[in-house]
């Protein structure tokens, strides 16, 4: 009987590395085997010392061009983004390269999506306006006609130009609560590898009970360079 497959994929730090040379990189991870590239959407660094913030949906087009790889981005949705236009931007990327672009969806942080001014509310409102978005891009990429008033509001919406198969949706977990509340209706799971192995693992063993068959994803960082002194700078950065 055979294990689980395990794909290897590269993480282009839109945070950390101008547009240009992550696209560079992003075919470098290609050269040499990788699998996926996961690319980060940030409005702002999470520092100074980092000090790069491409627009990563700009971006994806020129990397699914430039390589043979599977992408994908994490998202929050209902804030400075609306989920109809993250919809029609996903359906776009992966009718033009089909089966290669997936979503990670999260329920966002204050650096990112406070540019907007709105008000910034608790985890558990977050994780239900994150779920209301998801059902409302999943009505879309169906090619329903969508109208829905709640927290968040789509007014006669529809996606004219689709995929033949819709993104899949992954949710991006930080604690085990989160993991199996995604295991419900997540297509799959991203998380972060952290030195608590035991905690990492109780939250994918979590996802597990509720979703044995869909997909963990498992970020771990990592630092290269051509010195321990480099890759330790990198890291710290």
């Amino acid at each position: 009987m055979g294990g689980p497959v395990t794909n290897l994929g590269y993480h282009a730090s839109h945070e950390q590395f101008a547009p240009s040379a992550l696209l560079e990189y992003a075919q470098l991870a290609d050269d040499v085997g990788f699998d996926h590239a996961l690319a980060s959407d940030h409005f702002h660094p999470w520092s100074e010392q980092q000090g790069k913030s491409g627009f990563v949906w700009s971006w994806l087009g020129s990397a699914l061009e430039a390589t043979d790889l599977t992408f994908g981005t994490v998202n929050a949705h209902g804030y400075r983004y609306h989920p109809a236009i993250i919809a029609q931007g996903a359906a776009t990327l992966r009718e033009m390269y089909p089966e290669r672009f997936w979503l990670a969806v999260g329920s966002g942080q204050l650096l990112n999506k406070g540019i907007t001014g709105t008000d910034w509310p608790v985890k558990r409102e977050r994780n239900a306006r994150l779920e209301e978005c998801a059902r409302i891009m999943r009505r879309l990429w169906d090619g329903e006609a969508v109208t829905h008033h709640g927290r968040i509001d789509v007014e006669q919406a529809q996606l004219y130009s689709r995929p033949e198969t819709a993104p899949p949706l992954i949710g991006a977990a930080l604690s085990e609560e989160t993991a199996a509340w995604l295991g419900e209706w997540a297509d799959g799971m991203i998380t972060i590898a952290t030195s608590d192995h035991e905690a990492d693992a109780a939250r994918v063993e979590a996802f597990r009970e509720t979703a044995p068959e869909k997909p963990v994803y498992l970020k771990a960082q990592h630092s290269y360079a051509d010195t321990d002194d480099a890759a330790l700078e990198g890291a710290y950065e």
